[in-house]
């Protein structure tokens, strides 16, 4: 029953990684320009946030859901500005590609950086909990189950950034020199769509 429940975590940590978003794209550009083992600290990092808020949502931490929706928008502006200088930093400072750290960029602050942009988004949790309720999962059948799920959201999520870190360095075989720019370009414009959507909500737009 255990190896059930760890499977439907497996399935929802991937239904939650794969769509490729900022922190996909991040992850990506680390591994490229910086090597596996950043890019691969960038999806552990943000593997953590899901099985963060699988387990919000498994055992019910209201108070935490509640806080992290309560700063959802100062939350929104500080992974917008990060996004927004990283991918600057990329569009329009040139440098000649060479893998290895960026700036002196340690794991830790990679791993960090990535798990902060993914609680960015704490409506996530909501969606966790739709997906569970779909998956049949009943909250009431105890906190070891409870946990074993959330280590299958947590293993799901860190499979697919696996994936990803080991399939991204194929690109280079197609030339490096417009990689730097282009991922800089989609970070930016993430960046900016997160800084808008959070400054539209704090005028009362949206």
């Amino acid at each position: 029953m255990l190896a059930l429940t760890f499977a439907k975590g497996v399935v929802v940590g991937l239904i939650l990684a794969v769509p490729v978003g900022p922190a996909g794209m991040l992850c990506v550009r680390r591994t490229l320009i910086e090597g596996v083992t950043f890019g691969f600290t960038s999806g552990l990092g943000a593997a953590c946030a899901d099985a963060l808020f699988g387990a919000i949502a498994g055992f019910g931490l209201t108070f935490i859901r509640d806080w992290l929706l309560a700063w959802r928008d100062a939350l929104g502006l500080g992974g917008g500005a990060f996004l927004l200088v990283v991918g600057l930093k990329g569009l329009l400072i040139p440098h000649q590609f060479r893998v290895g750290p960026v700036g002196g960029e340690r794991l830790a602050a990679a791993f960090a950086s990535t798990f902060a942009l993914a609680i960015t988004n704490p409506v996530t949790i909501l969606v966790f909990a739709a997906i569970f309720t779909q998956i049949g999962f009943d909250p009431a059948s105890g906190n070891v189950s409870i946990a074993v799920l959330v280590a299958g959201v947590f293993s799901g999520s860190l499979a697919w950034w696996v994936s990803l870190c080991l399939a991204a360095p194929a690109l280079r075989r197609v030339g490096m020199s417009w990689l730097p720019r282009f991922s800089g370009a989609l970070l930016a414009v993430s960046g900016m769509g997160l800084l808008g959507a959070a400054a539209a909500r704090l005028a009362g737009l949206l």
